[in-house]
């Protein structure tokens, strides 16, 4: 990855956005009456839809070397199916577009211009970790972002994004919090890129937070085919205290699975040092598929956004994979990916039913959305609400809402709860030193 720098606050265009939206809404046809060049573009960003018609994009990486989530754009495509059969979102018909952002800035760039011309009205539950190329388009053309799956700050300080999660900040403050008490040398394995340089000061949120020293901060290549040399490294440097069980915590997406092949092999003398992780870097199936039981992950705890996958508030989820998804592999109800686009669409569901009989374009639900409209997700968040300046303004998310994490542990091969309800990280997070 190039061009390795930081955005904590909004981009310029975002902020232009919220001070002109309206007037920009109510003078662009007049503009077009007299200046015919671009005009077409004008349209697209005023993100109208066709009366009977909402359509909407998903994104994510597919069949690259890095962190893939084909099950996002495939279940986004089901969900069109299963609610156009029931007479679509507020009695119009649902079309989805999806695109792969390729892991790259010219593709999600690519996805966002996309967005714009085909005139949609929202991106929904996506993953980029490539923020800083697509969120000043959408926030250009008044497109908002729901339920992105939270991989970079700038969807937690962009004024057009309304993250259904806390993301990465939420998952491994609460990770530390749970370490601070029962590891010794905290080793944290992550990726050389721009989205990993913001991981140590989150995790070392939590673990300060219960009295525990700082993580040692360990890069690595987000798409090397092994990691043998770096997990040598981790464990070394998570045995150094003889009198206390040291943790590696690899976060390392997709890779985080061929990480923990090669420290398998590496720990066969040292099995006191333990494993965790977050969810999106490990599920069930990732345990299924490394040995169930016997596999490096039992004992792991696991923070996620959300609840266990069996319990039943997923069912409405399940039942529209079994209907709709035709046995489509990448679609799995346990997948985090696919969990936030379901919430994400949820999240749509209910403004547009909110918003009746009237216009659904961009600008109607951006502004609903700004006005304070509450949302239900079915229990599996809290009431999500967004506002310009929330609780975590001060540490630079803004629009980070839902700050509850669950946490989970790997038992007999199975990821179940570690503790009844939920964490919610926002004291700790307001300690980030993520300057």
């Amino acid at each position: 990855m190039t061009g390795r720098r930081r955005t904590l606050g909004p981009s310029l265009p975002g902020l232009l956005r919220n001070l002109g939206k309206r007037a920009r809404t109510a003078g662009v046809w007049a503009a077009c009456a007299s200046v015919a060049v671009g005009c077409g573009v004008v349209q697209g960003v005023a993100g109208d839809a066709d009366e009977d018609t909402i359509t909407v994009m998903t994104w994510a990486p597919q069949d690259t070397k890095a962190t893939n989530k084909p099950g996002m754009p495939a279940f986004a495509r089901a969900y069109a199916r299963w609610i156009n059969d029931r007479g679509g979102l507020g009695g119009r018909k649902l079309t989805v577009l999806t695109c792969n952002d390729h892991n790259d800035n010219g593709g999600a760039a690519k996805c966002a211009r996309r967005a714009v011309k085909e005139g949609a009205v929202a991106v929904v539950g996506s993953y980029s970790q490539h923020s800083d190329a697509f969120l000043p388009i959408l926030e250009g053309a008044g497109i908002p972002y729901i339920g992105g799956y939270g991989t970079t700050n700038e969807e937690f300080t962009s004024p057009l994004s309304y993250p259904v999660n806390g993301g990465q900040p939420a998952l491994l403050a609460g990770l530390g919090s749970a370490l601070a008490g029962t590891c010794g040398p905290v080793t944290l394995v992550r990726p050389d890129t721009i989205a990993g340089d913001q991981l140590p000061a989150l995790i070392d949120s939590g673990l300060v937070a219960g009295g525990h020293a700082r993580a040692l901060d360990q890069r690595a290549a987000e798409d090397a085919t092994e990691y043998d040399g770096q997990a040598g490294r981790a464990l070394a440097r998570s045995t150094t205290d003889p009198l206390a069980k040291g943790c590696v915590v690899p976060v390392l997406g997709d890779r985080t699975g061929t990480f923990m092949d090669s420290f398998r092999r590496a720990r066969e003398d040292h099995s006191e040092v333990r494993t965790a992780t977050v969810l999106g870097s490990v599920d069930q199936a990732t345990i299924n598929a490394t040995g169930g039981a016997s596999s490096p992950y039992e004992g792991s705890y696991v923070t996620s956004w959300y609840p266990v996958a069996t319990d039943a508030r997923w069912q409405p989820l399940q039942k529209v994979i079994k209907e709709k998804a035709f046995g489509d592999n990448r679609v799995d109800a346990a997948d985090a990916g696919v969990q936030t686009t379901w919430i994400a669409y949820t999240v749509l569901k209910g403004i547009v039913e909110a918003l009746g009989e009237g216009e659904v374009s961009a600008d109607v639900i951006t502004r609903a959305l700004d006005d304070g409209m509450k949302v239900e997700t079915g229990g599996l968040t809290p009431a999500l609400q967004w506002r310009f300046q929330d609780k975590l303004a001060s540490v630079g998310f803004p629009r980070l809402v839902n700050t509850e994490v669950t946490l989970q542990v790997v038992r007999d091969g199975k990821l179940v709860s570690a503790r009844k309800g939920s964490l919610d990280t926002t004291e700790t997070l307001e300690n980030a030193d993520v300057s």
